[in-house]
């Protein structure tokens, strides 16, 4: 049996990857694309310990990555499977061989996620056309949340909305708070904890976990709720919309794009983009609109780890993981400032030099222990499509015997 596990992150220009060995999940490979469309795509890959290299290729569509890919490979011998992280299919969840139906559910709510699903259903069709016996497995982001609570995932809509048409609250990076919620239950010795764990990155959500299951998450519907994104607006009252759209005579397109392109910590910041590193420095030099985004991105953070720690009744472990979250140990001062009501204590000196790497931030008294811990979403769809592969061959098995 092969044993690799080629893991293609797809975003709306980008095709990122690694290669893994399995069931050692030893990293063989990695690296990615940007800017797929257009005349000359610039490209990272790292093959085992080697250095990288980089340079620029025409690449425009998904065939042309993933020839690129295998090129830089030497081929696709060895590989088990290519495992995806989709985000969201109609009626459809948990880890999926992506055959024709999986694809044409994800395309029945493409209105919901225009960034996401019409780049990733490219991307697996091509892997399909240019290597038809290469199995496609996907883990959905949602599946992390398929055991949280009815009253957690119902909106106060009619019950008919729900049944006929799917409106309720889901969840996404389901791969990363699983890995890190999982790896936290390493690092403690148990998975018996009540956990709130920070994604934050350009994307950011939140999702309360008691005992390795997921009760709560701060999304909604759609990656277009919960917090504030980087350039997308997160929870929003939906009469704004319709007075926008209809009585200001916006019309639905244009503030679709708005809210989906424009909105988020760029739109708050009024600069040309949401990356947080720029909020800081523009904030550093004196941009109050810049300022004021962060503010409230902080205090989006605060609301839902206090309606978490309510839920919870009361909190073992806060985890902060994703670019953002480990990286910036003056936000996360932030978002643990005034919080020795429930006996959280931050200590300054380690969170201070502690990035992107795993350590405990919190100082010995606190009542809450606080961690960071680097995110491997890619090693989560690895396991799963593994997982997969491998109940699919005992089936054959088992049907033979």
């Amino acid at each position: 049996m092969n044993n690799k596990i080629l893991v293609a992150n797809i975003g709306s220009t980008s095709f990122k990857f690694r290669l893994i060995e399995m069931p050692s999940e030893r990293v063989l490979a990695k690296g990615g694309a940007e800017r797929i469309g257009s005349a000359e795509s610039p490209w990272k890959v790292q093959i085992g310990d080697q250095p990288a290299t980089e340079g620029t290729s025409p690449m425009p569509d998904y065939a042309a990555a993933i020839a690129w890919v295998e090129k830089a490979l030497g081929s696709f011998d060895g590989l088990a499977a290519v495992g995806f992280k989709p985000v969201m299919a109609r009626g459809i969840s948990g880890t999926q061989v992506m055959d024709e139906p999986v694809l044409r559910a994800m395309e029945e709510i493409n209105t919901l996620l225009p960034a996401h699903n019409p780049p990733y259903v490219a991307a697996v069709r091509s892997f399909h056309k240019t290597h038809p016996s290469l199995p496609c497995i996907g883990t959905f982001e949602t599946a992390f949340y398929d055991e949280v609570p009815v009253e957690n995932v119902r909106y106060p809509v009619p019950r008919e909305w729900e049944k006929n048409y799917g409106i309720r609250r889901f969840g996404f990076h389901g791969a990363s708070h699983r890995f890190v919620t999982q790896r936290c239950a390493e690092l403690r010795g148990t998975d018996q904890l009540r956990i709130v764990s920070c994604h934050l990155g350009g994307s950011s959500s939140i999702a309360a976990v008691r005992n390795g299951k997921a009760v709560n998450s701060s999304w909604g519907m759609t990656p277009q709720s919960g917090l504030p994104q980087n350039n997308r607006v997160g929870d929003f009252d939906v009469f704004a919309l319709i007075y926008l759209a209809r009585d200001l005579g916006l019309g639905i397109d244009a503030v679709e794009k708005m809210l989906t392109s424009q909105s988020g910590l760029k739109g708050m910041s009024g600069l040309a983009t949401g990356d947080i590193r720029d909020l800081i420095a523009a904030a550093n030099d004196g941009n109050a609109d810049a300022k004021i985004a962060l503010d409230v991105f902080v205090g989006s953070i605060r609301k839902y780890m206090g309606q978490f720690l309510v839920e919870l009744n009361g909190l073992d472990v806060l985890i902060f993981t994703a670019g953002i979250a480990e990286n910036n140990p003056e936000l996360r001062a932030q978002i643990c400032a005034n919080m020795d009501f429930c006996g959280l204590e931050l200590d300054a000196e380690a969170n201070a030099r502690v990035r992107a790497e795993e350590a405990v931030i919190s100082t010995p008294r606190s009542k809450i222990e606080v961690r960071v811990i680097p995110t491997n979403e890619e090693l989560i769809i690895a396991r799963n499509a593994w997982a997969k592969l491998s109940q699919s061959l005992n089936s054959q098995h088992s049907t033979i015997n």
